[in-house]
């Protein structure tokens, strides 16, 4: 008998086929200057997403992909696994963290203009049930609240396939212009 929820076994599919296309793509780094330039936060997401610009190393080292992007909103989602726990056996607080925190920092990016940026000023996480490794995928998935000429607020929420909550955080960015190159 599966007792994964059907809803897992999709998101576990999505993974798949953005694995595959990532992969295919141009791999891990950071994109250079002249590949984003003109770009906006929610164009330079996309082409991400789609494979055509680098993908943060920090997601092969924690095991987590970005899934969905649009105007306000980015969904990462990555399964915790033994590698992720800390010394009494639990999934790391940083592994919530992170995944997050990318929800956040992502959503508030796909608000950019081009030529803007944006770094940030607060973040605040909150744990509220343990995840365990290798039963299925979480998903963080960032809102933005306010996105103005110099701050920025998000919120996000880490939940399983059933919409159970295992964490939630907020953001507040500091955005400003981007140094011409």
């Amino acid at each position: 008998m599966n007792d994964t929820p059907p809803a897992a076994e999709s998101w576990a599919d999505t993974e798949r086929r953005i694995r595959a296309a990532r992969e295919a793509g141009v791999g891990p780094g950071v994109a250079r200057p002249e590949q984003v330039a003109g770009l906006s936060g929610l164009q330079l997401m996309q082409a991400m997403l789609r494979g055509e610009l680098p993908y943060p190393h920090i997601g092969a080292t924690l095991d987590f992909l970005l899934v969905e992007v649009a105007e306000g909103r980015a969904v990462f989602q990555g399964t915790p696994q033994t590698m992720h726990l800390n010394p009494m056996g639990t999934v790391h607080g940083g592994w919530y963290a992170t995944l997050l925190d990318s929800a956040l920092g992502c959503a508030v990016h796909t608000t950019m203009p081009p030529g803007r940026g944006y770094t940030t000023a607060e973040l605040s996480v909150n744990l509220v049930r343990g995840a365990v490794p290798g039963r299925e995928p979480l998903r963080a998935i960032g809102q933005v609240i306010h996105s103005g000429r110099q701050l920025a607020t998000a919120e996000a929420r880490l939940v399983d396939a059933a919409g159970k909550v295992y964490a939630h955080g907020t953001t507040t960015c500091l955005v400003f212009e981007l140094p011409k190159r």
